[in-house]
C-alpha cells in the first residue's frame, strides 16, 4: 500500500506513507523481476499466475498521475487506485490542488490502472452510524458512475477503520454485501492470500518512505517486520 509519490527524496518521519519516484522505480524493478501484478477484478481469471501481487495506492493524488503512472507504463505493471470522491470534488477548483480531477482519473490507461472505492467523505467508518456509512459508500459509487469512470467494487476503508466487534461488525459487513462490495482492504501489515480468508478484512502491507530497499524486500516476503 502506497499513498503519495514525490519526485525527490525528502526528510520524512519513519512512518510517513510517501515514497520518492527514485525509490519507487527501484522497487518496481524488483517487483517486475519477481512478481506478477494484477487487478482485483482479475483474481478469478488469472488464478493460474504464480507470485501474484496487487499494488494499491490510496486517495488519487495528483502526483500519482505525474510519477506513478509513467513508472507503471515503463515497467509494464498494474496498480489499483482507491478514490475518495468527495475529496476529489472539493479539490478540483483549487489552483494548488493535491488530487487528480475526475477527468484525469477517467483518462488513466485501464491496462495499468484499476479504480476502486475509498468512500466519499473519507470518514472513519468505525466512528459513524451504519446508515451514514451506507450513504457515504452509495455516494462514492454514484459519483464514479455519474462521471463514467469504470471501477471495481473493492473498498479501501478510510484510515483502515471499520466496526470490529459483535453485531455491529456483522451488520456492517451485511451492508457491504448489499452494496455489492466484493472485498475490502484494511491496514494490517500481514501477507493476505487469495482466496481471501476474510474478504472484508484483507490486510495490506504499507510501504513507507523511510523503508530501506532491504526492508521493502523483506516486507513483500514476510509482511510486518522488525529489523
Amino acid at each position: 500500500m502506497y499513498h503519495k509519490v514525490l519526485p525527490e527524496k525528502q526528510i520524512f518521519g519513519k512512518d510517513f506513507l510517501t515514497v520518492s519516484a527514485e525509490d519507487l522505480e527501484k522497487q518496481f524493478e524488483y517487483i517486475k523481476k519477481n512478481y506478477n501484478t494484477l487487478f482485483f477484478n482479475e483474481l478469478t481469471t488469472q488464478s493460474h499466475l504464480k507470485y501474484k501481487l496487487i499494488l494499491t495506492f490510496d486517495d488519487g493524488y495528483l502526483n500519482n498521475l505525474q510519477y506513478l503512472v509513467p513508472l507503471l507504463q515503463k515497467h509494464q505493471l498494474k496498480a489499483t487506485i482507491f478514490i475518495p470522491t468527495g475529496l476529489i470534488q472539493s479539490d478540483e477548483s483549487d489552483q494548488n490542488r493535491d488530487m487528480m480531477t475526475f477527468e484525469e482519473i477517467r483518462s488513466l490507461n485501464p491496462e495499468y490502472v484499476e479504480i476502486a472505492l475509498h468512500s466519499h467523505a473519507h470518514k472513519n467508518y468505525s466512528q459513524i452510524s451504519l446508515q451514514e456509512a451506507a450513504d457515504d459508500l452509495r455516494e462514492n459509487i454514484r459519483n464514479l458512475e455519474e462521471k463514467e469512470i469504470p471501477f471495481t467494487k473493492v473498498l479501501a476503508y478510510p484510515y483502515g477503520k471499520f466496526p470490529k466487534k459483535g453485531e455491529q461488525k456483522k451488520e456492517f459487513f451485511a451492508m457491504l454485501e448489499k452494496a455489492g462490495i466484493t472485498s475490502a482492504v484494511r491496514i494490517g501489515n500481514n501477507i493476505a492470500s487469495y482466496p481471501w480468508k476474510n474478504k472484508f478484512e484483507i490486510k495490506r502491507i504499507d510501504i513507507k518512505g523511510g523503508d530501506s530497499f532491504s526492508v521493502f524486500k523483506w516486507k513483500l516476503r514476510l509482511g510486518k517486520i522488525k529489523l
